[in-house]
């Protein structure tokens, strides 16, 4: 016999196993089914090809299939006629990448080139040796808040974006964690390396579980087992595993990149290739 109290906790328990295995079906179900909307390209990557030939390399860009473009410079063209180039190809640039002392000396013409052409996000992208002590880095931490809250104010937002070297340990610290710890997230956001980062022996998805929604761009380009940088699905990066945590981290744009590759059109039609199958 059963009384009424264990026939009622017997009950409650099985629905709740019900519940745990549908949620769980439900999910298994959705796992691999999601794909990029859109994939964007980090124009760095195309640099020589853009000195030659400006409008002629963003052309063979758009026809690859990228619709979003990441600029490194616009070689001596103007914001207009960028963003009329753009448009007319039926691209769009997110974000710009903008070296440290222009955001320290050049910022309201940074700002208001950015507005002409589009961009949403401003991105350091890079440190020089000499700036990569304890001491400078808290400095950074406090530029780059000056500078967010800039951003905001003309309706931008701020990025920094790493390499390797942000990881190696200084004085029982990782400057990453400082840059993170001392600046506002309202105000700095991250473009996340994601070759970068695994160079520098630390796992994306726990920074993504310590600082959710922090990550709105990322870079993508793949490892070989000896750390070499190759093309997207040529390395043993898992792409798929970290896009599956895209809304935790805050993920909005995807940039493929290549830092030195031999062919530049080639590098950047792979990578788009192999992303545009990928299923997360």
């Amino acid at each position: 016999m059963i009384n009424r109290r264990d026939f009622l906790k017997t009950s409650a328990s099985a629905a709740f196993g019900g519940f745990l295995m549908n949620n769980l079906q439900a999910r298994e179900a959705m796992a691999g089914t999601k794909s990029l909307g859109k994939i964007g390209v980090q124009l760095y990557t195309v640099r020589d090809l853009m000195k030659q030939d400006f409008s002629g390399t963003l052309e063979k860009v758009a026809k690859i299939g990228y619709k979003e473009v990441e600029f490194a410079g616009y070689f001596d063209n103007q914001p207009e006629q960028v963003r009329k180039l753009l448009d007319s190809l039926g691209l769009t640039a997110p974000a710009v990448h903008v070296g440290i002392d222009l955001l320290r000396d050049k910022l309201d013409t940074t700002l208001e080139t950015a507005k002409i052409i589009g961009h949403k996000y401003i991105v350091c992208p890079w440190l020089a040796p000499a700036d990569r002590t304890l001491e400078k880095y808290q400095e950074h931490a406090a530029l780059f808040n000056k500078v967010g809250e800039a951003c905001q104010k003309a309706g931008l937002q701020f990025a920094y974006h790493n390499h390797d070297f942000e990881f190696e340990v200084h004085d029982g610290k990782i400057p990453y964690d400082l840059l993170l710890a001392e600046t506002d997230s309202k105000l700095v956001q991250m473009e996340l390396d994601l070759f970068w980062i695994r160079k520098g022996g630390q796992d994306p998805l726990a920074y993504f579980e310590k600082h959710p929604g922090r990550f709105p761009l990322c870079h993508v380009k793949d490892m070989t087992e000896d750390e070499k940088m190759v093309e997207v699905g040529a390395g043993k990066i898992d792409f798929a595993q970290i896009f599956s945590h895209s809304k935790h981290a805050g993920l909005k744009h995807y940039f493929v990149e290549h830092d030195n590759p031999e062919d530049a059109l080639q590098s950047i039609t792979a990578s788009y290739q192999h992303l545009k199958k990928l299923k997360f």
